[in-house]
């Protein structure tokens, strides 16, 4: 379960290890939006590179660029070439589940988990395939900031507020990990913490972030505290000792949905 996910650009080789050692859960080499067109083949070469024989504490994968672009079919190519071994490939601009069979054809017997950026009007109509698609290990993330462009919107809260829980639902409905997208002033730490509760409050399991300063306290957000695990384990303790029947616990109806959620609770603790 990935907590925090942290791009670093594909042509910044020397900042890998430096990401990697962050404290971050994962750390995705980026290809596409961090490299300028006149760097794409020495990022891929840097990139594989360090995938084919680096060992980090960080799950560490790879965004290829739009399977829509020549650049995204170089990297294709360019991977099925390499010795790489990344943790998960994540896909840019993933309109329908097309886009990731055709991946997942084009890879073949390589099997890394597939992530989708859900960052297009389209990708909202067809989350729940798209995240069908993607299958286990596989996840989401939620690109606001291409969104907004395509809506026309701006990135406030409210603005995406729909889109967020529409992607939350699809990737919830076929269990995926679903991340919110960064938060983009690198400088305000509050108010990134004060969003970031919120979307943990949506049903966000993690969020992508782009620099080391908001790793950790993202990873703090996302990490139950004490007090939680406790009443946790206090709720499943008071429902299994009532024979699986509901009940009420310090004032609170528990049935079946909270005990979910409780068990959810002790599940990302243990993760």
């Amino acid at each position: 379960m990935f907590r925090s996910f942290l791009f670093v650009p594909g042509d910044r080789p020397e900042r890998f290890d430096k990401a990697a050692l962050s404290g971050a859960d994962a750390v995705c080499i980026d290809l596409e939006d961090a490299v300028a067109p006149a760097n794409k083949q020495a990022a891929r070469r840097e990139a594989f590179s360090y995938l084919a024989g680096s060992a980090t504490p960080a799950s560490v994968g790879v965004r290829f660029n739009s399977l829509e672009c020549v650049d995204g079919f170089r990297d294709v190519i360019a991977f099925i070439d390499s010795a790489a071994s990344p943790a998960f490939i994540l896909t840019p601009k993933v309109r329908s589940r097309s886009v990731v069979d055709q991946l997942r054809r084009a890879l073949g017997e390589r099997r890394p988990a597939l992530w989708a950026l859900i960052e297009t009007p389209e990708a909202l109509f067809s989350i729940s395939l798209i995240a069908e698609s993607l299958g286990e290990g596989g996840g989401v993330v939620f690109g606001g900031a291409d969104l907004s462009a395509a809506l026309g919107s701006d990135m406030s809260w409210d603005a995406l507020y729909h889109a967020r829980a529409t992607t939350v639902a699809g990737a919830a409905l076929h269990g995926l990990q679903c991340l919110d997208v960064p938060f983009l002033d690198v400088r305000n730490i509050a108010a990134m913490i004060e969003e970031t509760r919120r979307a943990k409050a949506m049903g966000f399991t993690g969020r992508a972030c782009i620099h080391p300063d908001q790793v950790a306290p993202i990873n703090g957000i996302f990490t139950p505290t004490a007090d939680e695990i406790a009443a946790a384990q206090a709720i499943i303790d008071a429902y299994e000792g009532n024979a699986g029947r509901v009940l009420l616990h310090e004032g609170r109806l528990v049935e079946k949905p909270v005990l979910a959620a409780a068990r959810r609770t002790l599940a990302r603790a243990r993760s």
